[in-house]
């Protein structure tokens, strides 16, 4: 806390006090006052201003400390995301009991609603436009960074997980043996005397999210996994090969809810827990068999939680290979739907545009999607989804208002070494440079907020400027203050980069497991890279044209 306190309490009230707004005051005395509860809470609502200057330095300021996991607030994080996970669990129970009578061959045809009855074939109708009616005959596993149920800690590269001797699936999951033992990993486990280990499920953990509350995600057996991130991969290919490329989603999204934020015509709509909340009998409902079949194969059906297994609600967790597209293609075909029936063409990537939860549409489908959403168990987050007639739109990251961007900035870490400061401080001076049009207009307390955070590194670590398009290897500047050298007529810009990270050896792994590795171009022979901070950095130059 000692960091916080020195380092971060110090920069927050000088941008609190530039920032000179009576909420951004406020915070100040609340940080002098040790109210973390306010300040991890504070938050502008877009409604309430009428212009971007306004609501762009209020917005800053809450966001500041909202995200930091040093915040000392008397909150158990982890409770919270555990709390949120049962709310989910108890939302999709509900959702599953209303729409089980709709399953074909299942409940009472009495009790069927007909109009429900259309708008589950018409979104079904949207779902096989977008994916076709059967996935691949073969799916092309893939191997993710992270860990797996039984791979943990630095022990998650591919060599590792090739090398587990026991790897780990689902009962469901027994289908795709052929299809591993046919790889080079299952060739590998096969040549062995080792025995599959079978588990009933994914493990529940979080990952930090906000001062209040972590975000819930699930670790899946590793075999699972394997072949949910290959069924993921194959639904974005269906995907592009229907226009909406999901690689440049996000770029588009930001797009629109900036030229929304002007011109009204769109509007954007996000969810509240959206992978949790998607039950397992609408995916059923809405999927063409085939599909329904080999996802439910590979899902986890239960979790285990604080030492129980639990039998899940949800159809897929957050940390399941395929629970992303999954979610793309059930909001845009339920989009799609609604948008055709409000009159409108209904195309994705048309008028109609979705990323995960994030959902743009025209302002006509607005209130008619937020009533089909709660039917099908989802909560539209009223927080963060804006009319048309609100100025303000957000989407994948971008915040806008009559245009300009207002995206505030999350100082994340404790400052406690070189590479955070360069990175808090490119945040912050691309959000004030978002507020004020030229450096020179900065208020003294925000002038001297960036330039104490570049001063507290060593003097060679402060040569280190160049373009955002390094990232944060450099501090971000102007040209004419770049820190450049020409070679051999090659321009480069000097960079402060990792220098070492811990490896593993790849000689240390079997033959077999060896060469596999190689050929996903995911070692090298020099060694493994698990994830993991680096060991070291140092200054270096990189070319840049």
């Amino acid at each position: 806390m000692k960091t916080f306190d020195h380092e971060v309490r110090r920069l927050a009230s000088l941008i609190f006090r530039g920032l000179g707004t009576p909420l951004s005051l406020t915070l100040e005395k609340a940080l002098t006052n040790g109210d973390w509860s306010y300040i991890a809470q504070a938050s502008a609502d877009p409604v309430d201003y009428s212009d971007a200057f306004s609501f762009g330095k209020d917005a800053l300021a809450c966001s500041l400390l909202k995200k930091n996991p040093h915040l000392p607030v008397s909150v158990d994080r982890r409770k919270a995301a555990v709390d949120t996970w049962w709310d989910a669990e108890r939302k999709c129970y509900g959702t599953n009991e209303r729409l089980y009578r709709y399953l074909p061959g299942h409940g009472h045809t009495t009790d069927r609603d007909e109009s429900v009855m259309t708008l589950l074939g018409c979104i079904r109708k949207e779902v096989e436009l977008l994916i076709g009616p059967c996935p691949p005959s073969l799916v092309d596993g893939k191997f993710g960074p992270g860990a797996t149920f039984t791979d943990r800690g630095g022990a998650t590269t591919v060599a590792h997980k090739m090398s587990n001797p026991q790897p780990t699936l689902t009962t469901g999951a027994l289908w795709f043996l052929p299809q591993f033992l046919s790889t080079l990993w299952g060739k590998n486990f096969a040549s062995t005397e080792n025995e599959l280990a079978f588990v009933k499920g994914n493990r529940f953990t979080t990952v930090p999210k906000t001062a209040l509350t972590d975000r819930a995600i699930a670790i899946e057996p590793s075999i699972n996994i394997f072949y949910q991130l290959g069924l993921g991969g194959a639904i974005r290919r269906r995907l592009r090969s229907r226009g909406w490329d999901l690689d440049k989603a996000a770029d588009i999204h930001r797009q629109l809810a900036c030229d929304a934020s002007r011109s009204g015509a769109f509007c954007t709509l996000d969810l509240s827990s959206a992978s949790d909340t998607v039950a397992k009998v609408l995916v059923e409902l809405l999927l063409p068999p085939r599909w329904f079949a080999v996802l439910d194969d590979l899902r986890s059906r239960f979790t285990l939680i604080d030492g129980r297994w639990v039998l899940l609600e949800k159809f897929s967790s957050m940390g399941n290979g395929y629970t992303f597209e999954l979610e793309t293609v059930i909001f845009s075909a339920i989009s799609c739907a609604v948008a055709k029936s409000c009159g409108y063409e209904g195309r994705l990537g048309k008028d109609v545009f979705v990323f995960g939860d994030d959902i743009i549409v025209p302002n006509g489908v607005y209130e008619g999607l937020r009533l089909v959403l709660a039917g099908l168990g989802f909560t539209v987050n009223e927080k963060k989804s804006f009319p048309a007639e609100v100025p303000f739109k957000e989407s994948c990251g971008g915040d806008f208002f009559h245009g300009h961007p207002v995206r505030g900035f999350y100082l994340k870490n404790s400052l406690s070494s070189p590479s955070e400061r360069i990175a808090a401080f490119n945040g912050l001076r691309r959000s004030l440079m978002n507020l004020y049009s030229v450096g020179s207009c900065l208020p003294p307390e925000l002038k001297d907020a960036l330039l104490g955070l570049r001063r507290s590194v060593p003097v060679w670590v402060q040569a280190c400027r160049g373009p955002e398009a390094l990232g944060d290897i450099v501090f971000h500047d102007v040209p004419e203050r770049w820190t450049v050298r020409t070679k051999h007529g090659i321009r480069y810009v000097r960079v402060f980069r990792p220098a070492r990270f811990r490896k593993v050896k790849l000689e240390t792994f079997d033959e077999n497991v060896q060469l596999a590795t190689l050929l996903v171009a995911t070692g090298s022979s020099r060694g493994l890279v698990p994830r993991g901070d680096p060991l070291g950095y140092k200054c270096a130059w990189v070319p840049f044209s």
